[in-house]
């Protein structure tokens, strides 16, 4: 376990009444949530928390932020989206308080510039999505196996057309889409769909901004592309979902499908990692009590899947464990 994984977790253990209870800190409110630190005790904070990272974690932080601010308008909290791995870049060289991704910080490659570097982090979920595939309205494809994603996405793939991988698929040419590689969710999806993370073909349009792939594919005609389904929620009326495959029957992405784990393999957890000297200034450590103690209110404000019971269940588990560990 890294140094101060154990505090973090316990500061992020608002997610459950009895974490914080076990951590010696917050009241419990009266809906059966938690209160962070500095609303129990009235305390005003001031100073500025710097976030970046994954484009898909962007709105769930900003609606964070907003609604932090409502109770502590002083703190002043910046929220960028330079994808996963950009955000981690950031983050290891001491630029940024928060890094936010779509996939666990890669151990071979950003975990040691971090400990080369100094920068000691925690790890924590905050929501669920699914990474969801989508045509344009006029591109009309109802679903999609795994295999065939994988014959349109993998590396060297000719495929110019969805016909060209099934005849009676539409024939129409295809523009695809997808994140860039500084971008956890083109990790998660090459590695879940073309069995390798960081194999992908090409020859397609790449952004770390989500924004600009809904854009694109709902401005072209063949266009065909994957990013996260809290995008997809916020321009459903302009794009089409194509349900996924992955041998049990056709299953698009939802709040129960990705929740219950039958959205495969495109499922998600979400995570934020705060530094541990960044947790030692009260602004961000009520900030990141604030995230967890909230996590459901700003997920479904946000259009992310709010934690399940089970992950809730597995926060209790590490915080047992970080106690343990900490001789606490």
């Amino acid at each position: 376990m890294r140094t101060n994984r154990f505090l973090l977790v316990c500061a992020l253990s608002g997610l459950l009444a009895f974490g914080v209870a076990a951590c010696g800190g917050d009241d419990e409110t009266a809906d059966g949530g938690t209160a962070s630190a500095a609303e129990t005790s009235g305390e005003e904070l001031s100073g500025e928390i710097r976030i970046d990272g994954s484009s898909t974690v962007f709105p769930f932080m900003e609606a964070a932020g907003e609604l932090f601010n409502e109770e502590q308008p002083d703190v002043r909290i910046t929220v960028g989206q330079s994808g996963t791995g950009g955000g981690f870049e950031k983050f290891c060289a001491g630029e940024t308080d928060i890094s936010t991704a779509s996939s666990p910080i890669k151990e071979d490659e950003e975990a040691p510039v971090c400990e080369k570097n100094g920068v000691e982090y925690g790890e924590a979920q905050i929501a669920n999505d699914g990474i969801a595939v989508v045509t344009n309205k006029g591109l009309e494809v109802d679903c999609l196996t795994t295999e065939q994603l994988k014959q349109l996405w993998a590396p060297g793939s000719k495929a110019q057309s969805l016909a060209d991988i099934d005849p009676s698929l539409p024939d129409t040419p295809l523009s695809l889409y997808g994140p860039g590689t500084d971008s956890g969710t083109f990790d998660y999806f090459t590695d879940e769909i073309n069995g390798e993370e960081g194999a992908s073909r090409e020859d397609y349009e790449a952004s770390e901004d989500d924004n600009q792939l809904v854009t694109g594919v709902s401005g072209d005609e063949g266009g065909l592309g994957y990013f996260g389904f809290s995008y997809y929620e916020a321009n459903a009326d302009n794009l089409n979902l194509v349900a996924i495959d992955a041998g049990d029957g056709c299953v698009p992405p939802s709040t129960e499908s990705i929740q219950d784990g039958s959205y495969k393999p495109l499922g998600r957890p979400l995570f934020m990692y705060p530094s541990a000297k960044a947790l030692r200034r009260p602004e961000v450590q009520a900030f990141v009590e604030f995230v967890e103690a909230n996590h459901q209110t700003i997920a479904e404000a946000a259009g992310y899947v709010p934690m399940t019971e089970q992950q809730a269940a597995e926060a209790k588990k590490a915080v047992d464990q970080a106690e343990q560990e900490a001789g606490a």
